[in-house]
C-alpha cells in the first residue's frame, strides 16, 4: 500500500473530525486541504463520504450513555417531546436535500462559493453575537416543536456548501433563545440523524467508487476521524460554556479570504 496515500488519509481524517462539528466548515477545509494534498476527484469524494461517517460515529459514542438513557426512555413523554423535536428539525433539510442534491452536487462543490459562503457566514455569527437576544431554554427538554423547526430551516441553509451545518444550526438555537451550551447540544444531536442519513445516502449512489484495495486507506481516514471527532466534541463543549463564536466568525472570515486567494 502506496504510504503516502495512507498518510493523506490520516491528514484528511483528522481534517474531517477537527472541523465537522465547528462552526468553521468542513467543505472547506477538506477542499482546500485535498487540493494542497493532490487527492481530488471521485475517489476522493467517495473518502470523504466515508470518514464523514467516521466523524459522525465518533459523535455518537461520545454521547452514548444520553443516547441509551434516551433509548431507555422512548415509552415516556420527554424522551417522546424530544426525538419529535429531532424530527421536526431534521425534515426541512431532508426534504430540500432530496430535491436539489444533484443540482447542489453538480454546481455549488467548487472552492470559489464555499470561499464566499464562509465569509457570509462568519459576519453573520458577528452580526447575530451583537444582538440583544433573550435566553429563554437552557435545557433541551424546553425546546418546542416551534423552536426546533426554526433550527431545522436553519440547518437548511447549510445545504449550500461552506455554511457549516454546525454554525447553522448553533445560530439558529441562539436566534430561537437557546443558551450557546444548549444550542450547541441540540446542534449535536441534530447532527445525528441527518448526517447519517445524507452519509448513508451518498455512499450508497457513490457505491461503485468503493474498491476493496482502498480498504486500508478508507479505514485509516475513518479512526482519525472518529477519533479527532471525539476530542473535538469535548473541548468544543467546554470551550462555550465559557466563550462566545466571536472568535470563529473571525476565523471563517480569514480562512474564506485564504481559499479565495489559493483558488483564484
Amino acid at each position: 500500500m502506496d504510504q503516502v496515500l495512507l498518510l493523506k488519509a490520516l491528514i484528511l481524517g483528522i481534517v474531517e473530525g477537527l472541523t465537522e462539528f465547528l462552526p468553521i466548515s468542513s467543505t472547506g477545509h477538506l477542499i482546500i486541504a485535498g487540493d494542497l494534498l493532490r487527492y481530488t476527484g471521485e475517489r476522493a469524494k467517495t473518502f470523504e463520504i466515508f470518514i464523514q461517517l467516521g466523524s459522525i460515529l465518533g459523535l455518537m459514542w461520545f454521547y452514548r450513555a444520553r443516547l441509551g438513557q434516551l433509548a431507555a426512555g422512548l415509552s415516556k413523554p420527554p424522551a417522546q417531546r424530544f426525538v419529535l423535536n429531532l424530527f421536526i428539525a431534521f425534515l426541512p433539510a431532508a426534504a430540500i436535500g432530496l430535491l436539489l442534491h444533484r443540482f447542489i452536487r453538480e454546481y455549488l462543490f467548487s472552492p470559489v462559493t464555499v470561499a464566499i459562503a464562509l465569509i457570509v457566514g462568519g459576519v453573520a455569527i458577528l452580526v447575530i453575537e451583537r444582538l440583544p437576544l433573550r435566553v429563554r431554554i437552557a435545557d433541551l427538554a424546553a425546546v418546542t416543536p416551534r423552536d426546533a423547526f426554526k433550527i431545522g430551516l436553519a440547518q437548511a441553509c447549510a445545504l449550500f456548501p461552506g455554511v457549516s451545518r454546525a454554525g447553522a444550526t448553533i445560530m439558529g438555537g441562539l436566534l430561537s433563545g437557546l443558551t450557546r451550551t444548549a444550542a450547541t447540544e441540540f446542534s449535536f444531536f441534530l447532527a445525528m440523524p441527518t448526517m447519517l442519513a445524507a452519509t448513508l445516502y451518498d455512499l450508497y449512489k457513490s457505491r461503485v467508487f468503493l474498491q476493496p484495495d482502498d480498504l486500508p486507506v478508507f479505514a485509516l481516514g475513518f479512526v482519525s476521524a472518529f477519533v479527532s471527532a471525539v476530542l473535538v466534541v469535548k473541548l468544543f463543549l467546554a470551550y462555550v460554556a465559557r466563550h462566545d463564536f466571536t472568535a470563529f466568525a473571525y476565523y471563517r472570515i480569514g480562512f474564506g479570504l485564504l481559499v479565495l486567494a489559493y483558488f483564484v
